[in-house]
């Protein structure tokens, strides 16, 4: 194909307003496909490049999104296979052959790039990216639009791999801190493997919705301090006769406040899992991690 005449909404700086224009796509080449963009999540990480809280690795002016679902319009030669198939690109997009790739932790690779980061990302009507890693879905969706998968690229995915990682399981007690854009699949993911969730957030409005997808019981955080909040699981804990150990906390806020109530409510045997991003700095008692035989881990 020719060069593309593609449109893209430009963040140009922080806080200001972005602007369509028009830009130049240059035809595929090898390993790589052209994506006629269908959705576009937008992502916290998104909102954080706007008000500069968190760095563009690529130079504005820059096209964000992350979370892009198409259909691949255009290919190399040796990705042809993949023209007109309906594809989720995923959020990073890693080299596939480092020593992390090949460990399976293709989510930290070193040389990974990232839509909407390291080059014009989903906001945009088409998008240029690698081909190696593309998820292919369905020609049928059922009920589904293809747009209203884009976020199975991180919103629905980052908290899944979360929970395997946590081992959580039926019967378990689960606590999802933040019921935003993660937190509310989280609060999903926990409930179809049969888990008790507790959903703590700042906003009524967001814990109606978590009880609504799945949370059995949610606690409004605003003000409350992590001691406070820990008394509160412990009533709910004893009135419902929940496992007194082993709970299973995920961190999806991006706030100090919210990593400092998680790590709290490290309970013996527990797991914490940080899964949202802030700069803030804590001061914690690393010690609990050893007295409690817990776990902690970053997704």
């Amino acid at each position: 194909m020719n060069k593309l005449n593609a449109y893209g909404y430009f963040f140009t700086d922080v806080g200001q307003a972005q602007s369509r224009k028009e830009f130049e796509i240059t035809p595929p080449e090898s390993g790589e496909v052209i994506v006629k963009v269908h959705g576009c999540g937008l992502c916290h990480t998104d909102l954080s490049f706007y008000t500069g809280a968190v760095g563009t690795k690529m130079q504005t002016p820059l096209v964000l999104g992350h979370e892009i679902s198409g259909v691949v319009v255009s290919a190399c030669s040796e990705m042809e296979n993949l023209i007109d198939k309906k594809v989720i690109i995923p959020a990073v997009l890693p080299c596939g052959d480092c020593e992390l790739c090949l460990a399976g932790r293709d989510n930290i690779c070193q040389n990974q790039k990232m839509p909407g980061n390291d080059f014009h990302g989903g906001f945009a009507s088409h998008i240029k990216v690698p081909g190696r890693f593309l998820c292919v879905v369905a020609e049928e969706l059922g009920e589904f639009k293809l747009e209203e998968l884009s976020v199975v690229a991180d919103a629905i995915t980052t908290p899944y791999q979360s929970l395997k990682r946590s081992k959580a399981k039926k019967g378990d007690l689960a606590i999802v801190l933040g019921t935003g854009g993660i937190g509310i699949y989280m609060v999903q993911h926990l409930k179809n493997i049969g888990a008790t969730v507790i959903a703590c957030d700042v906003s009524d409005q967001k814990l109606e919705s978590a009880k609504m997808f799945g949370a059995s019981f949610a606690i409004n955080v605003k003000g409350l301090a992590p001691r406070d909040l820990k008394k509160k699981v412990r009533e709910i804990v004893k009135e419902n006769s929940l496992p007194n150990f082993g709970w299973k906390v995920f961190e999806t806020s991006g706030t100090g406040a919210g990593q400092m109530s998680a790590f709290s409510l490290l309970s013996f045997a527990g797991v914490v899992g940080i899964i949202g991003f802030t700069m803030d700095k804590l001061e914690l008692r690393l010690s609990n991690l050893m007295a409690f035989d817990g776990d902690l881990f970053g997704n």
